[in-house]
């Protein structure tokens, strides 16, 4: 992936683990943005999101907020998805923001199968955009990323690899970040202790128009995205590429006869036994 550069805006991530802050020194320290824990799984709520993101934006620093995904299922991640719009509205909804909300997903400790992990975060997604009418940041470590499938390459990525030199490695989905997260031990005026320091592959006049412009980041609803997968179809697509009969990729792309063909070819071997 790409290297940082001369002029990229500045921004740090918080949760309630920074405790108070004073965002006017924040923002004097030369920070343009911030992303805000809001909250994790189906009903936690971050005690210091709405404090955090009233602070923000008094002070002028573009908000952005994010939520830690924890469901190991399609219906688990569209309740998620429901709990994080619904907090949002605390703050005047998703479309209140300056940045777009965040999937928070950088771990696996079901172990679930790649298919499944982006089963989930494909729904999540779906779910979270149909609900706060913006398209949703992913975020999440280098070496998680390869677990997600071309199904969310159209997702802007913010990618956390710690290094001031060594640049997040290039993964089947993505080829640049949005947004890097390169320290999680930064220091920053108005925080106590260490905070995680990110920067935008742009300026502080490109984050607003990558990110603000009407419609900028938003899927077109007449045009169908082929590497999504439609909300009614996400458990069937789910199962039938756990059991090999597709690869996982352009799920609302047109079947050919030969996709035909070679789908209920492998039913007759797996299922249909009987046929000869």
């Amino acid at each position: 992936m790409q290297a940082r550069k001369k002029g990229n805006a500045k921004g740090i991530d918080v949760s309630r683990y920074q405790g108070n802050i004073d965002w006017k020194a924040v923002k004097a320290d030369g920070i343009s943005f911030a992303f805000i824990k809001a909250s994790q799984g189906e009903r936690y709520v971050d005690p210091t999101f709405t404090t955090n993101a009233k602070g923000a934006r008094a002070a002028g620093v573009l908000l952005g907020a994010y939520h830690f995904l924890d469901a190991t299922s399609v219906e688990a991640a569209k309740a998620e998805a429901r709990h994080f719009a619904e907090v949002l509205e605390q703050v005047g909804g998703g479309k209140s923001l300056d940045l777009p909300p965040v999937m928070d997903y950088e771990n696996n400790p079901s172990k679930l199968s790649k298919t499944l992990i982006s089963a989930v975060a494909l729904a999540f997604l779906i779910e979270l955009e149909r609900l706060t009418g913006c398209k949703p940041i992913i975020y999440t470590g280098n070496a998680f990323a390869a677990n997600f499938n071309a199904s969310l390459g159209g997702y802007p990525l913010w990618i956390a690899r710690y290094s001031e030199t060594r640049l997040p490695s290039d993964t089947v989905t993505w080829k640049r970040w949005d947004i890097w997260q390169y320290s999680d031990s930064g220091k920053v005026k108005g925080i106590a202790g260490n905070v995680d320091l990110n920067e935008f592959d742009g300026t502080v006049d490109e984050i607003r128009t990558r990110f603000n412009k009407k419609g900028e980041n938003k899927v077109s609803e007449q045009q169908r995205d082929i590497n999504k997968v439609s909300p009614w179809a996400a458990d069937v697509w789910e199962e039938m590429t756990k059991n090999g009969y597709f690869d996982g990729t352009r799920p609302g792309a047109p079947i050919t006869r030969e996709e035909a063909a070679a789908a209920l070819s492998r039913l007759r071997k797996n299922i249909l036994k009987g046929d000869k």
